[in-house]
């Protein structure tokens, strides 16, 4: 198959590693920066253009890596190749609904999925009363669209908890803010999805002093064996967010696992390491299954 990856560099691990795969089987596969993509539309067929190359027909299915910074750029080109009858293995509404996490968390708390306590809101004149809806401090404050953990601060007092919010308020930032698990004690666990199966799975821990367990910010790893549960709320949040590779992300609390976030481009590198699992070459074959050869 022609393969088109979605990804801003080479250099970046999972990009590389997924492109290893996809040439070890065989397949023909080529990096194509969205950010350097334009659609040009009018009388008669949509054109997507990489540069000067038009490639409307070049690929037989896409594999999108798309970034934080360039979320809706990056899903306009990943629409116009899926209606261009592309096979790709993130939908373009499903990429920014994975995106923003208060649209992925009002998707899981109507599908019954557990997830933490959540407020969302843009009133600054009630904020101590938002506080003591999610049960007082400590607090989680998360911007909407952040990613890796950036853009996720721990309130430990109501007097902090006010002070951020209402400077996050002033500056017209997005926020959502979350009742503190304290026991999940720094601890996270991702599940790597690939169609309708886990391929992987990891636990993450945080470093010393720090609470936020993503890998970028030091945090370890290590294989992890899943509840029925945990497989059950992965399986279903991929579903519900509408992905075919997804890094979902849970905390285990008194009450059971609850979600915290769904990742439509999850890193391989974490994974791989702490699970020594192919999740890579698991991507390429899910292509296989799902993408159709469009020309000789």
């Amino acid at each position: 198959m022609d393969i088109g990856l979605l990804s801003v560099s080479m250099n970046v691990y999972s990009t590389k590693r997924i492109a290893e795969e996809a040439e070890k089987l065989g397949h023909y596969i080529e990096q194509i920066d969205h950010t350097k993509c334009s659609v040009k539309l009018g009388p008669g067929k949509p054109q997507i253009y990489f540069g000067e190359e038009d490639i409307t027909n070049e690929f037989d299915a896409i594999i999108p890596r798309i970034g934080a910074k360039v979320s809706r750029h990056g899903a306009a080109i990943v629409k116009q190749f899926e209606m261009n009858g592309i096979f790709s293995t993130a939908r373009s509404l499903s990429i920014l609904r994975a995106r923003n996490k208060v649209r992925t968390l009002q998707i899981m708390a109507r599908k019954g999925i557990p997830i933490p306590e959540t407020l969302f809101s843009i009133n600054p004149d009630n904020i101590k009363k938002q506080i003591e809806i999610l049960g007082g401090a400590p607090v989680i404050i998360k911007l909407q669209e952040g990613t890796q953990g950036i853009g996720v601060i721990l309130a430990e007092t109501k007097k902090s908890a006010k002070s951020i919010i209402d400077t996050f308020y002033k500056m017209d930032t997005s926020i959502l803010i979350q009742k503190y698990i304290e026991e999940s004690n720094g601890e996270d666990i991702r599940i790597f999805v690939v169609g309708n199966k886990i391929v992987a799975s990891m636990k993450r821990m945080s470093e010393v002093g720090e609470f936020r367990s993503n890998v970028h910010r030091g945090g370890s790893t290590a294989a992890v064996k899943l509840s029925a549960k945990e497989q059950f709320i992965a399986l279903n949040a991929t579903k519900h967010i509408g992905l075919g590779v997804a890094g979902v992300d849970l905390i285990r609390s008194k009450k059971g696992p609850l979600l915290i976030e769904v990742n439509a481009s999850p890193g391989l590198q974490g994974i791989e390491a702490a699970t020594g699992i192919n999740v890579a070459r698991e991507i390429i074959m899910f292509v296989e299954r799902n993408g159709k050869r469009r020309r000789k």
